[in-house]
């Protein structure tokens, strides 16, 4: 029953606050990690532990918080509008990290990384360092970038079973 409730509260929170984000981008950064969950707001005993009560209550809220007319369902338009809002979070997030003259817009400059990022990308990406990149060594970096986000979930998820182990 407790899984039950985990795994629902779970997929809700993830449809309510992540359909149609996927192509959306960290903070203008280029690093998509998927849906955002707020600790403290789903923690609402502020007790430092996420219940499957309180994951399942959260999930809730934010089914409702999308459910506009409060049929009990989620349509296209529904999952649509939230996805817009949570993407003009992260837009409006972004722009106030980077907008250094704080005129409320981006510049291409304000937008590009700085020299020596964008040129330490290049090296890496430049395996065969012939000043240029290949479609094989991007599809390589990409390759590679997978299997390290692999391997670290590998590890998140080991770390927690050892500190769930250990308490």
């Amino acid at each position: 029953m407790k899984r039950a409730v985990l795994v629902s509260g779970v997929t809700v929170v993830a449809l309510a606050l992540g359909a149609g984000v996927a192509s959306a981008k960290d903070g203008g950064k280029g690093r998509h990690h998927g849906p955002r969950l707020d600790f403290e707001a789903v923690d609402t005993n502020s007790d430092g532990l996420i219940t499957p009560a309180e994951m399942a209550a959260y999930g809730k809220a934010q089914f409702d918080e999308a459910d506009s007319n409060s049929d009990g369902l989620l349509s296209a338009e529904e999952l649509a509008a939230k996805s817009e809002r949570a993407n003009e979070e992260r837009v409006a997030k972004m722009i106030e990290r980077r907008d250094t003259d704080k005129d409320g817009s981006l510049s291409y400059e304000e937008l590009t990384p700085d020299e020596d990022r964008t040129a330490k990308m290049f090296e890496r990406l430049d395996a065969d360092e012939d000043g240029a990149i290949s479609k094989e060594e991007l599809e390589a970096m990409k390759d590679k970038r997978k299997e390290k986000r692999k391997d670290k979930r590998k590890d998140e998820r080991k770390e927690k079973s050892d500190d769930s182990s250990e308490g």
